[in-house]
């Protein structure tokens, strides 16, 4: 890769000295290709299914950036960005307006603005495309965490739902298959950058060199998945019957909440239904029972209807029921909080999400986003902050209990993990996203959570996609969007830690210093030329 790395074009466009002409001609071409890649990175993302084609996105923004300078990078990373995020987080503003939406993904492309100024800035340095690869895992480190505790949705590694760059979650979580799918890009981008500089000479050696390079990554994800585990599953531990109710909500949108009942009095449906299926012998005796994110909105701790309608389902069944409640207080806030129903004895252990999101579960400086948009205050009560670890243990079941949105956040996720969970459950509502992908986007998210730390994972949601992921990330069972649905599977509570577990972050800093590395290596080495001439 070394030699295909060293060489460089044999003028850079935005070099010192390039007309300007020559860079007015050739910018739209590149601000196409930006384009071009940027759409074509949306297709490989669930709800599109291509994503075979994730590497082409990282190769297209490589070569449109290649020897330019930060603020020609800058531009084509954004326009890269706002191609692939506005059509990707469209559902966002499928019930509350364009203004979010658009708001949300401009927000989201300024940050492959930093990436496209620093891809460029380091396009001149040998191993460029491995600097390049390395960037993209620091750009998504830095749009995870900052501002609003960051947004990590559209990360690359979350479009690889199966082949053989999923297996590398379980080696260095999201970040490594990120890092594998923008290193097989760029790898492509730097075989074609060698064949042109190639043409008439006949030196085709540092083409070929980079094409085995992007070739070699696939093949190291196809052989990572030989020691890992395969469908099952029952192996691993010892099994515990698990019951997944999907209980449909009234209509699609936000005004759902407004017939919290109807909501309630589905999952209660769904759960006597399955009782009376299990009676007749038809399904197997659930040891524990899952419900949803917003399964009752009706706080149980203050409505004794609600409570006793849950209490009814939990004793028909005959097995604690995982609720997703909305639960008044501490003061002026509400948590949205999982209740574990005991059939005889009530609420027990609860888990009160940790990370609500922010304009939608709760509102900053509500005075100054309300300038921009009065769908702020849609959010009427503030959701607090859990602050404890989702494990939760009933019916011998071991559960991390993560809440919608909190499965794309690394870290939520490792920490039920090694706090003992045998298995990891999801608890969302998608309701207030009609008839779009995020419902698809955010079950990839749960499949690449199976893989990196080989555990099934249990999806239930209110409207639909509820699924069963096996610890291979496929899909032993799945529902449809807004239908009545479930699922009884025997799940076995595993105690094996993957790499990626035993790692934690270190993958995700490992590589992050690495593209910021020959970042401050381009800036450095720029400052003493700058200090020679002026010693000249």
């Amino acid at each position: 890769m070394g030699a295909v790395a060293s060489g460089t074009l044999e003028r850079a466009p935005d070099a010192p000295g390039a007309a300007p002409a020559a860079r007015g001609r050739r910018l739209p071409w590149r601000t196409l290709l930006a384009a071009a890649g940027g759409l074509v990175l949306l297709l490989a993302f669930p709800g599109y299914g291509l994503s075979w084609l994730a590497p082409l996105g990282p190769a297209a923004l490589a070569l449109a950036v290649r020897g330019r300078r930060a603020r020609s990078g800058a531009w084509l990373g954004l326009v890269f960005g706002l191609c692939f995020f506005v059509p990707l987080l469209s559902w966002s503003g499928i019930f509350v307006g364009w203004l979010p939406w658009l708001a949300l993904a401009g927000w989201e492309a300024v940050h492959l603005a930093l990436l496209g100024a620093a891809t460029a800035t380091t396009s001149r340095l040998r191993l460029w495309p491995l600097w390049a690869a390395a960037l993209w895992v620091a750009d998504e480190a830095l749009r995870g965490r900052f501002v609003l505790d960051g947004f990590p949705w559209g990360r690359l590694g979350l479009s690889q739902t199966e082949g053989p760059f999923l297996s590398l979650a379980a080696y260095g979580g999201v970040p490594l298959v990120g890092f594998a799918v923008a290193l097989t890009g760029t790898l492509l981008a730097a075989a074609l950058v060698a064949l042109v500089r190639a043409r008439g000479r006949g030196a085709r050696r540092p083409a070929v060199l980079a094409l085995i390079g992007a070739l070699a990554v696939p093949l190291l994800g196809g052989l990572a998945w030989l020691p890992l585990p395969g469908a099952s599953l029952t192996a691993g531990g010892p099994a515990v019957t698990v019951a997944v109710v999907q209980g449909d909500v009234p209509e699609p949108g936000l005004e759902f909440n407004a017939r919290r009942r109807a909501v309630l009095d589905n999952h209660v449906t769904g759960t006597l239904d399955l009782a009376e299926a299990v009676a007749a012998g038809e399904r197997d005796q659930p040891d524990v029972v899952i419900w949803p994110e917003n399964s009752s909105d009706i706080d149980p701790y203050l409505n004794e209807d609600a409570a006793r309608q849950i209490s009814r389902a939990a004793a028909a069944i005959d097995a604690p029921v995982l609720v997703g409640a909305v639960v008044d207080g501490p003061g002026r806030f509400i948590s949205n909080t999982g209740i574990v129903w005991d059939p005889r004895t009530g609420p027990g252990d609860t888990y009160v999400k940790r990370h609500p999101v922010p304009l939608a579960e709760y509102v900053p400086a509500r005075d100054f986003f309300r300038f921009f948009s009065d769908k702020v205050d849609l959010v009427r009560r503030d959701f607090v902050h859990g602050t404890e670890v989702g494990l939760l243990e009933f019916g011998g079941a071991r559960v991390g209990d993560v809440i919608c949105f909190e499965v794309v956040y690394d870290g939520l996720v490792r920490d039920v993990v090694r706090a003992g969970a045998g298995m990891i459950v999801v608890q969302t509502n998608n309701a207030t996203f009609g008839y779009t992908d995020e419902s698809e986007q955010q079950l990839a998210a749960s499949r690449l959570r199976a893989v990196e730390f080989g555990r099934t994972v249990v999806v239930a949601a209110t409207s639909g996609i509820s699924a069963i992921v096996a610890p291979d990330g496929s899909l032993a069972a799945r529902s449809e969007l807004y239908t009545a649905d479930t699922f009884v599977e025997d799940i076995a509570q595993r105690d094996s830690t993957t790499l990626a577990e035993r790692l934690g972050a270190a993958p995700e800093w490992v590589l992050t210093a690495l593209g910021g590395g020959a970042l401050l290596a381009v800036v450095l080495r720029a400052r003493t030329r700058r200090r020679a001439a002026g010693a000249h």
